[in-house]
């Protein structure tokens, strides 16, 4: 039975979760209909340059991303603190940047005066923005529905284009979170639409590692089709390894992205090699650190889905279940 969303996202329990998103009457998302012939490989950089530009307007920070044939995967953390620091002068440009916004909020940004009673509304609507750009089904939103538009349009029909809602995933271990950002860093890899992850196109592992990413060039396309308003805000990158716990603040990965590029490489080729007894002596870093066993590992990372559902792990100590 599908569960209520507000029970499958929780910050209380942990701020990553796994996103899957799917397409409906297996239409193709991108890649060659082979059936047809046509191309529909440009629409996988629609996916990107969305999600990267999202990204940047809401409080959800990107740890890994993959766009197959006709679906894509992201891992994402939820990190409300980033829309709680904003001031309301900037929720409100990055709200109006997706959308014009009532009226009122319209004459206040253009510096017209308003009443007490004008004021406590706009008041309002600055909250219920602030709330919005904390919360992941909006972010899934403004992210699905522009792509089913423009591929209804071009396929030249109606109708639903994504397969329901999107799936989301709660991680809530580091063992959670590594083996599904392995798993989908690798997946273009298992489907063999690339030999090695940094051939692997349209993926946040290639981004980390070749950084290329095209900002005015995702602008341009985005706004020339009336998905985006305008965009004058800074680029966030995805969310970086900041290598092992400090005494310092720190919102980005616990690990090295070092020891992240020998686990995905040492996965990989005992994915390319399909004999899981055939496995090197050494063992990645982070493995031992985890304490995970290697078949355990093996196991999580190349078949995640299959595997788990909606949670995977125990609650780190500490947390409860509540909703958000």
């Amino acid at each position: 039975m599908t569960q209520p969303r507000k029970t499958l996202v929780s910050i209380a329990d942990t701020p990553y979760y796994h996103i899957v998103s799917r397409c409906v009457r297996r239409s193709y998302l991108c890649g060659v209909d082979h059936h047809s012939g046509k191309s529909y490989e440009h629409r996988r950089q629609w996916i990107v340059d969305r999600i990267r530009l999202l990204s940047s307007l809401f409080a959800v920070d990107l740890c890994s991303y993959a766009v197959m044939s006709n679906h894509y995967h992201l891992v994402v953390k939820l990190n409300p603190d980033q829309v709680n620091r904003l001031t309301d002068q900037e929720v409100i440009d990055r709200w109006l940047s997706l959308f014009k916004g009532p009226l009122l909020v319209q004459r206040f940004n253009a510096g017209i005066a308003l009443s007490k009673p004008e004021l406590d509304t706009v008041s309002e609507i600055i909250t219920l923005w602030r709330k919005r750009l904390a919360d992941l089904s909006w972010f899934m939103k403004c992210l699905n529905q522009p792509i089913a538009r423009k591929a209804n349009l071009e396929d030249q029909c109606t109708g639903h284009f994504w397969e329901g809602r999107f799936k989301s995933q709660a991680l809530l271990t580091d063992e959670a979170l590594l083996s599904c950002m392995a798993y989908v860093d690798l997946n273009p890899v298992r489907a063999a639409m690339a030999q090695t992850p940094e051939d692997s196109d349209y993926t946040a592992i290639q981004e980390r590692i070749k950084p290329q990413f095209d900002l005015q060039q995702a602008i341009h396309s985005q706004t020339d089709s009336e998905d985006l308003l305008e965009f004058n805000h800074a680029l966030k990158p995805l969310l970086p390894f900041e290598g092992n716990i400090t005494n310092d603040n720190q919102e980005g990965l616990l690990f090295s992205f070092t020891d992240y590029l020998e686990l995905v490489d040492w996965t990989g080729r005992a994915i390319a090699l399909n004999k899981r007894g055939a496995i090197p002596s050494h063992l990645p870093n982070i493995l031992k650190r985890l304490s995970v066993n290697h078949k355990t590992w093996l196991s999580s990372a190349t078949r995640f889905e299959a595997l788990h559902r909606h949670r995977f792990g125990r609650r780190r100590p500490g947390t409860k279940s509540t909703t958000a």
